[in-house]
């Protein structure tokens, strides 16, 4: 009967079951709020997030479409803990429950102090925050480029206090500072003042500013999108966001910090009373001083006047006579001195006779000893050349010449018979080698009854698949050649 039961349930393929489940829990559901950490968050090349959530209980799969992924607010991160807001679901193709993500919170205060955290070391690690980046403001700038809202207290307090202060041009770039897209509406005004055209009036400074508010209020200002816009700027940017005691992620950023947005234009312009007291004192100083050099210079001037003229050449006047004596006495002491010179010099000096007489007879000295190295020479030179003609008498040259003839002859004899020699062995050596050409040649395999089979070209054909039909051979015989055509 039980069996009977059973053939009777109705009969479903595996599809038909999947759609059942699914129909069933997107019904029972539809939009929740699930609570969890986020783990094994991977983003896929098609754009499309897919990640778990879980507690210390359970998991449940999520996936976020790449049209819901570009508008989240907070991107998935292992470890975030979060709450997802989307449909309860089924993935057939697994068996599985899901999530489908439409929206993404973070979970309470500390989650998002935590993402804060991680998000600042990652800039930090980049060098965006190093002092050695950050740029000098100018001390009086012209022109003032302020990015907040166009309503509200911060712009006025900030242009009261510019206005109190020293009065500037302010150039207002109107954005929201807080909500969704606020984030890009205020980088892109950062970038906008960089990049303004030359017939506008470029910010010297830049101050971006908001109001106090709670850590969620204050989010755009910790984006990484308004940080690297800040980064980039080449006008010096003041940070003037929040309270006193709140800190956002372009403080460490920006070239100044302002705790309020009032601090932050303090900071762009200095007291204009204060600088305009300062300039007076600071030329009451100079003018002081420029007097005190005067007097001091006058008063030297005094104590190191130049004498009278007539003084200063009644002067010259007696040490040109001074010197006029000494230079008399100098010139008489010194004609004497070079007198005396002169007689002694002249005093040693020879006659042009007395100098011949000498040359003379040194003359006549080198000459004897010239005649006595000759004779020596001569007397040498004759000793050997009797020495040299001794040895070439007729008896003595025939002798050598016997000698050398006899040498001779053996020296030909032993020539002549080694040459024989030389020409028999290669003789040999030739007909050796003759006969063994002789035995390979291929007259010597004609005459043992084979022939040498060649086509009209000459060619040797050594197989029956190197001719065709009708093909002329020549065939070679060891008495003549026989011509024929392949059939």
């Amino acid at each position: 009967m039980t069996e009977n039961k059973h053939h009777n349930a109705p009969e479903y393929s595996v599809s038909e079951i999947s759609g059942a489940i699914k129909q069933t829990v997107e019904s029972s559901f539809g939009y929740v709020r699930v609570r969890g950490e986020i783990s094994g968050a991977k983003r896929a090349s098609s754009g499309h997030w897919y990640f778990t959530l879980k507690d210390d209980k359970a998991n449940l799969k999520a996936t976020c479409w790449k049209g819901v992924a570009s508008r989240l607010q907070v991107q998935p991160e292992d470890g975030l803990e979060v709450i997802c807001i989307g449909r309860i679901t089924t993935y057939g193709g697994q068996s599985t429950y899901q999530i489908s993500v439409d929206n993404i919170e973070l979970a309470g205060q500390g989650a998002l102090l935590a993402l804060l955290e991680k998000r600042k070391k990652e800039l930090a690690a980049e060098g965006l925050f190093d002092k050695e980046r950050k740029q000098e403001l100018p001390y009086i700038p012209n022109v003032i480029g302020v990015v907040s809202s166009p309503t509200g207290a911060v712009i006025r307090d900030i242009m009261h206090r510019i206005s109190d202060r020293f009065p500037r041009h302010v150039l207002l770039w109107p954005v929201p500072v807080q909500g969704k897209g606020a984030e890009d509406k205020i980088a892109a005004a950062i970038h906008g003042f960089n990049a303004l055209p030359n017939h506008i009036p470029k910010p010297d400074v830049i101050i971006v500013a908001r109001g106090g508010g709670s850590l969620e209020d204050l989010m755009p200002f910790n984006e990484e999108v308004v940080v690297r816009a800040v980064a980039a700027s080449h006008i010096p940017v003041i940070s003037a966001v929040g309270h006193e005691t709140d800190t956002t992620l372009i403080d460490f950023v920006a070239d100044q910090r302002a705790p309020t947005p009032s601090a932050g234009a303090e900071m762009a312009v200095p007291v204009r009373a204060e600088l305009y007291g300062y300039v007076l004192d600071t030329g009451s100083r100079l003018t002081n001083s420029l007097n005190k050099f005067l007097q001091i210079s006058q008063s030297n001037l005094e104590k190191n006047r130049l004498p009278q003229p007539r003084n200063l050449l009644e002067n010259a006047y007696q040490r040109f006579d001074e010197k006029s004596d000494k230079l008399k006495s100098s010139y008489a002491f010194f004609t004497q001195k070079l007198m005396t010179s002169l007689t002694r010099v002249t005093s040693g000096l020879r006659t042009p006779h007395q100098y011949i007489h000498q040359m003379h007879e040194k003359l006549k000295h080198q000459g004897n000893i010239l005649v006595r190295q000759i004779t020596r020479t001569h007397e040498i030179k004759m000793s050997d050349f009797a020495k040299t003609s001794s040895l070439l008498r007729p008896k003595v040259l025939k002798d050598v010449s016997k000698s050398h003839q006899e040498k001779l002859t053996l020296l030909s004899n032993s020539l002549t018979k080694e040459f024989k020699n030389q020409l028999n062995n290669q003789a040999q050596s030739l007909d050796k080698y003759a006969n063994l050409l002789e035995s390979y040649s291929h007259k010597k395999v004609l005459e043992r009854g084979f022939a040498l089979v060649q086509n009209s070209e000459g060619q040797a054909i050594s197989a029956a698949g190197q001719v065709q039909k009708s093909d002329k051979i020549s065939i070679t015989l060891s008495d003549g050649s026989i011509h024929a055509e392949v059939d």
